[in-house]
C-alpha cells in the first residue's frame, strides 16, 4: 500500500487492486478501493500522483496548472483530465446533464490548447492566426452520452484534433468512467476559420497548418470510426409548423463567453426547451446533433421549434392505432427522434438546426 499526497488537496491510495481518490483529511486518510483494470488505475496514477505540474515542467508552473487534473499522453497528441461531477452539476435524473458533458468537454479541449502554447483568448489561436485576426468557430456538434455520472463519480476525457477539409478542423472526445474504465460518452465536432474583424469564413494557411497538425495523430483517429454512425447524419430543416416550440428565449449574462457570444452550450439548453415534458419524464437524452448557422448576440430573442421526425412519428401512430390510448402510446415507444430549429423571433432567420435521440429511462 502506497499514499501518496498531491497539490490538489487529495490522496492517491493504490494497490494491485485499485486506485482512487479521496478527500484530503487533516485526521486520517481513509483508504478505499474498488476493482479497475490496470488502464485506468495507470491514467490515474498518470493525471495525479505527482506533485509536478501535469503538462509542465519546473517550478515556474501556474497554481491552475499545479492543481489541474489533467496532462498530454505520452506521444503528446491527445490530453486527458479528470473531473469529479459536482453537486450543481446535476439535474432532475440526479446525474449529470447533457450541458454539464458539454461544458466539462469544452474545459479539457481549452485545457489542451493552453498545454501545446496555443493562446488563452478563449479562442485556442496560433501565433499566425492571431496576427491575421482569424478565429475558430464550431459549425457542428454530435454528442452521445451512454451511462450519465451521476454526483460524486469521477470521469476521465480525452481529447485530441485534427485537420477537416480546406476551411476547418475537427475535435473528438472520449469520456470514460474512471471507477469502470468504461466509455460513458462519445463525441465529435466541427471547426471552420472565420475571420474576426469580417465574420467571413476563410480558408486554412499551410501556415497555421503547420502550426497546429503538429500536435495532432499522425493518421486520421476518430471517435466514431463507424461507417455509418449518427454524427454523418444531414439534419434537413425543420418547417413551420413545429409541434412543440418554445418562444421568447433571451440571452442572459451568464449565458456570454469570454468573447461576449452566447456559449455554444446555451443552444443545447434552447433545443431542449421545447421537448415536451412526457418524454423529459420518461426518456433520457442519448444523442444530440447541432449544425451552428448563425451567431446569437447578447440582444436576440430565441424561438426553439420541435417535431417528432417522420419515422418517429410513424412508429407512434402504429402505437397509438394499436391500443386507442394516446398517453399509452406516447409511454411505449422506446426510443424517440426529434427534428430541431432555433430562429431568431423578430425575422425568423435560422440560427441552428438540430436533432436528438432519446431512451426510454430505466427503472431506478
Amino acid at each position: 500500500m502506497l499514499l501518496k499526497s498531491c497539490n490538489a488537496g487529495f490522496v492517491l491510495h493504490s494497490s494491485s487492486k485499485a486506485t482512487t481518490l479521496l478527500p484530503k483529511s487533516p485526521f486520517s486518510a481513509r483508504r478505499v478501493s474498488f476493482s479497475s483494470p490496470p488502464c485506468v488505475r495507470a491514467s490515474v496514477d498518470l493525471a495525479v500522483a505527482t506533485d509536478r505540474a501535469p503538462g509542465t515542467v519546473g517550478a515556474g508552473a501556474s497554481l491552475a496548472d499545479r492543481l489541474r487534473h489533467g496532462s498530454l499522453v505520452e506521444d503528446g497528441l491527445s490530453f486527458k483530465e479528470l473531473f469529479i461531477v459536482r453537486c450543481y452539476e446535476v439535474g432532475i435524473n440526479r446525474t449529470a446533464t447533457v450541458e454539464t458533458i458539454a461544458n466539462l468537454m469544452q474545459e479539457v479541449a481549452c485545457n489542451h490548447a493552453q498545454s501545446v502554447g496555443f493562446s488563452t483568448d478563449g479562442f485556442a489561436t496560433t501565433t499566425t492566426m492571431r496576427k491575421m485576426h482569424l478565429i475558430w468557430v464550431t459549425s457542428r456538434m454530435h454528442i452521445e452520452v451512454y451511462k450519465y455520472p451521476a454526483w460524486g463519480d469521477v470521469v476521465e476525457i480525452e481529447t485530441w484534433c485534427q485537420a477537416e477539409g480546406r476551411i476547418g478542423t475537427r475535435r473528438d472526445w472520449i469520456i470514460k468512467d474512471v471507477s469502470t474504465g468504461n466509455v460513458i460518452g462519445r463525441a465529435t465536432s466541427k471547426w471552420v476559420m472565420m475571420n474576426q474583424d469580417t465574420r467571413r469564413l476563410q480558408k486554412v494557411s499551410d501556415e497555421v497548418k503547420e502550426e497546429y497538425l503538429v500536435f495532432c495523430p499522425r493518421t486520421p483517429r476518430l471517435a466514431f470510426p463507424e461507417e455509418d454512425n449518427s454524427s454523418l447524419k444531414k439534419i434537413p430543416k425543420l418547417e413551420d409548423p413545429a409541434q412543440y416550440s418554445k418562444l421568447g428565449l433571451v440571452p442572459r449574462r451568464a449565458d456570454l463567453d469570454m468573447n461576449q457570444h452566447v456559449n455554444n452550450v446555451t443552444y443545447i439548453g434552447w433545443v431542449l426547451e421545447s421537448i415536451p415534458q412526457e418524454i423529459i419524464d420518461s426518456h433520457e437524452l442519448e444523442k444530440i446533433t447541432l449544425d451552428y448557422r448563425r451567431e446569437c448576440q447578447h440582444d436576440d430573442i430565441v424561438d426553439s421549434l420541435a417535431s417528432p421526425e417522420l419515422e418517429d412519428a410513424e412508429a407512434v401512430s402504429l402505437q397509438e392505432g394499436a391500443n386507442g390510448s394516446a398517453s399509452s402510446m406516447k409511454l411505449g415507444v422506446n426510443s424517440r427522434q426529434f427534428s430541431h430549429f432555433l430562429r431568431l423571433s423578430r425575422d425568423g432567420l435560422e440560427m441552428n438546426r438540430g436533432r436528438t435521440e432519446w431512451r426510454r429511462k430505466l427503472k431506478r
